[in-house]
């Protein structure tokens, strides 16, 4: 009986000890909890700017709060060099420095009408997660040859980590932080806030040294990490270097998921890469901060450990500022208010050859156009139809497009240093997209038509009901197809009728039309075998058409570099660069790497972002779209209705302005002067808040009741709506969006529909044209004066002195 009591009592105590000891991604009592309750703060700040924005003519942008997540890994005594970060200091730092962010178009150059109100969480992550990821990173670690630690540092060995191969477990630790069960599911199918993360990243290099086999990182999950001495914290960097790429693009230690976060390793790398002799956003070793500068500075630096720590939090500060500013809330690319219900994609394909077919599938140049519907499909608003077509088109038979094609080849003279040190000039030839769709432009309707009706003659009258939408002039040849909905043909006194009809459906409001957006394919053979488009690219976008070359010649080397090897484009693969095209054009994203500047009036690059979950540009190599940037997309078409708005509002008061100060004017001219002497935009406020004044009216109550009524709704809306967006719901910000624009319109007509009858009114005399009245009475006169005209006859000739 004792040996068997001894196992029981063993196994008790073993029992006991498995369920007290850690585990990773186990939710315990104590783990950071995710709070999402800041619009509650800021709710009366949003709503004051609103209301300036809205009564006082003020140019307010919009104030819509967003909420980013920094996660600190391996930053609490546990990673390398044991370093501690005090979340708390940090989310302060962050408030402080970079409490706003107002992004661009890079169509226009402007600012959009929309300003984040940034609020920022930072906390740490825990010691068993930290683990779990060093084991799996470890696993994933291949060598790759040699590397150097610096510019001019020693070579050390290199390891590589396939980014997709680690991106479950990152979105393991995701899913656990901010309590995702359902992970990877789309915005409409979760009642929730959806958090957006930044991971900032401190592994253990001598842990996660794949070359050290008497680690056991399972261990360190129940157990205290221990301090470092002198002689650790020198044999911290581990004699290696390791780097990520994602889907095999560029080298990189920071990388978009294919979810809503980013990864940023401070322990990886150091990278460099960008464009060959031009600094512009060339990433090196001294782009992101490391920590061996902060705990072991140079002899050189007179900076003390203090000053080291607060440079370091301070350069943590501005790279979370760039990943907003870049891939959390980056510039939209084309600001298009569009509100159709309907998007048709048609994939022209035009080729000058029979060698071979790009739309059929089995070949690694095919196009898949069932993985490009779905990518597009999720960057649509429910209730948005999308019909994505295709067809192949020989060029000979299009003539005018292959005139088109050969007048836009275009050539540059390019110098490049070669091995013997010596500049050598040559001429590059490329194909001029923008001249390429100006050439084309009248054929491509006629041919998106032609190709309809083969594939469908039932598409052809429901997607090319040509109406005109917003007064666009007549015979446009733009390729986007906007229409009118049918309320905007009704006049004035019925639309509140049609308006009430269109709600009952679903509260949606649909128009009745189609935008096109063509995509031409140019599957060219026996051309230059380093052809592309301009920029180095082999796409070529405007707001209404995407255009891609492909031809099959072996990659081609570009102007690029990554490490020490040049980047390739591979002519032959199309599909990445046609979701790149539908992707600006339908969700308005820029690129990661692309910014508006308005010091230098033009987009400025910055590589840090460029390698991840998106098609964009030479580092990259996927042809998926990121879950953080389909989340951009969305709001996009937002941002564009609500700042069509305010620029509507800001006309509207403006020409009621206009109209006030011509006017409000003394019988001699000169503007009415109140008590204070008041300027006319004091005395119209002072009108239109407190209705009661002396000064002569210019128009109705009626009018100033009207736009007030409608501006306190308004202001209600937009308060709803930027509680909406911080909440991520924003299948119901879209239909309050386009609430909000419609009755804007509405307001916008009934404006300028009253002011023009009252300017009529007010003139001070006018002429009136009438044709003549014919009545029984104009025939009665004209009897009587023909009988007066026969007796004076008469009378005169028997008075005559003769008769």
């Amino acid at each position: 009986m004792a040996p068997r009591s001894f196992l029981l009592a063993l196994l008790s105590l073993l029992l006991t000890q498995s369920e007290s000891a850690p585990q990773a991604f186990k939710r315990e009592p104590g783990h950071p909890q995710w709070h999402h309750g800041a619009f509650h703060d800021v709710r009366d700040s949003v709503r004051s700017d609103v209301r300036r924005m809205l009564h006082s003519r003020a140019e307010v942008p919009f104030q819509v709060p967003l909420e980013v997540n920094v996660v600190l890994i391996g930053f609490s005594g546990d990673g390398g060099y044991r370093y501690n970060i005090d979340a708390h200091r940090l989310e302060q730092f962050l408030k402080t420095s970079f409490p706003v962010h107002r992004p661009s178009c890079l169509e226009t150059g402007e600012l959009l009408d929309i300003e984040h109100h940034m609020v920022y969480n930072a906390f740490p992550a825990g010691q068993p997660e930290l683990i779990a990821l060093e084991k799996e990173l470890k696993g994933a670690m291949v060598p790759a040859g040699k590397a150097r630690e610096t510019e001019f540092g020693r070579e050390v060995p290199l390891f590589e980590v396939e980014a997709t191969a680690v991106e479950p477990i990152f979105q393991r630790l995701y899913s656990y932080i901010f309590d995702m069960d359902s992970v990877g599911s789309s915005v409409t199918e979760m009642d929730r806030p959806v958090p957006s993360a930044i991971f900032i990243v401190n592994f253990d290099k001598v842990r996660v040294d794949p070359r050290n086999k008497e680690v056991n990182l399972d261990s360190s999950l129940y157990e205290k990490i221990p301090d470092l001495t002198e002689e650790d914290m020198k044999r911290q960097e581990g004699d290696y270097i390791y780097r990520y790429r994602y889907n095999g693009g560029g080298a990189t230690q920071v990388w978009l998921s294919s979810g809503r976060f980013v990864v940023i390793d401070l322990s990886a790398g150091p990278c460099t890469y960008g464009k060959i002799e031009a600094e512009e956003g060339s990433v090196c070793s001294r782009t992101l901060p490391r920590l061996q500068n902060v705990i072991r500075p140079s002899s050189s630096s007179t900076t003390s450990h203090q000053s080291s720590n607060d440079i370091f939090l301070g350069q943590l500060a501005s790279l979370v500022s760039t990943t907003v500013e870049h891939v959390i809330a980056p510039d939209v690319r084309f600001e298009t208010v569009d509100l159709t219900s309907r998007l048709l994609v048609p994939i022209i394909v035009l080729q000058n050859h029979n060698r071979y077919n790009i739309m059929e599938k089995g070949h690694n140049y095919s196009i898949n156009i069932e993985e490009i519907e779905a990518e597009v499909k999720s960057m649509l608003h429910d209730g948005q139809e999308l019909v994505i077509i295709g067809g192949v088109h020989s060029l000979h038979r299009h003539e005018k497009l292959a005139i088109a094609v050969s007048k836009a080849m275009r050539g540059h003279s390019l110098q490049e240093t070669k091995n013997d040190g010596r500049f050598h000039v040559h001429t590059k030839t490329y194909l001029d997209g923008a001249i390429l769709k100006e050439e084309m432009e009248r054929s491509a309707d006629v041919l998106a038509a032609g190709l309809l009706e083969v594939s469908d003659p039932s598409l052809s009258s429901k997607y090319f009901l040509r109406q005109n939408w917003m007064d666009e002039p007549e015979g446009s040849t733009d390729s986007i197809l906007k229409h009118k909905s049918l309320w905007d043909s009704y006049n004035s006194k019925y639309s509140q009728k049609r308006r009430k009809k269109v709600k009952k459906q679903g509260d949606l409001q649909p128009t009745y039309g189609t935008r096109v957006i063509p995509v031409f394919v140019l599957s060219l053979a026996d051309v230059d075998p380093n052809l592309m488009m301009e920029d180095e690219s082999m796409v070529w976008t405007s707001k209404d058409v995407v255009i891609v070359l492909e031809h099959q010649n072996k990659k081609i080397p570009l102007s690029y570099v990554s490490e020490t090897q040049r980047r390739h484009a591979l002519p032959s693969q199309a599909q990445r660069h046609i979701l790149a095209g539908l992707a600006s054009v339908v969700g308005g994203l820029s690129a990661p790497y692309e910014k508006a500047s308005h010091v230098h009036e033009r987009p400025v690059v910055n590589w840090l972002w460029a390698a991840g979950c998106h098609p964009f540009g030479p580092f990259s190599n996927t042809s998926h779209i990121s879950q953080m940037l389909l989340d951009v997309a969305l709001r996009n078409s937002i941002y564009a209705r609500v700042d069509s708005v305010l620029h509507k509002i800001r006309d509207t008061s403006e020409t009621v302005q206009t109209f006030v100060a011509e006017y409000l004017k003394t019988p001699l001219g000169e503007p009415v002067k109140g008590k204070k002497e008041k300027s006319n935009t004091e005395l119209w406020l002072e009108k239109f808040y407190k209705k009661t004044t002396n000064l002569p009216e210019p128009f109705p109550h009626e009018l100033v009741d009207r736009i007030e009524k409608y501006l306190d709704g308004l202001e209600e809306l937009l308060v709803d709506m930027s509680s909406l967006l911080y909440d991520h719901r924003l299948q119901d910000a879209y239909l309050n969006s386009s609430d909000i624009l419609q009755s804007t319109m509405f307001t916008e007509q009934y404006v300028d529909h009253v002011l023009t009858s009252e300017r009529d009114n007010m003139r001070c005399c006018k002429i009136e044209y009438k044709y003549p009245v014919h009545s029984s009475q104009t025939y009665i006169y004209g009897g009587i004066l023909i009988a007066g005209f026969v007796v004076y006859f008469v009378v005169i000739f028997f008075s005559s002195p003769v008769r």
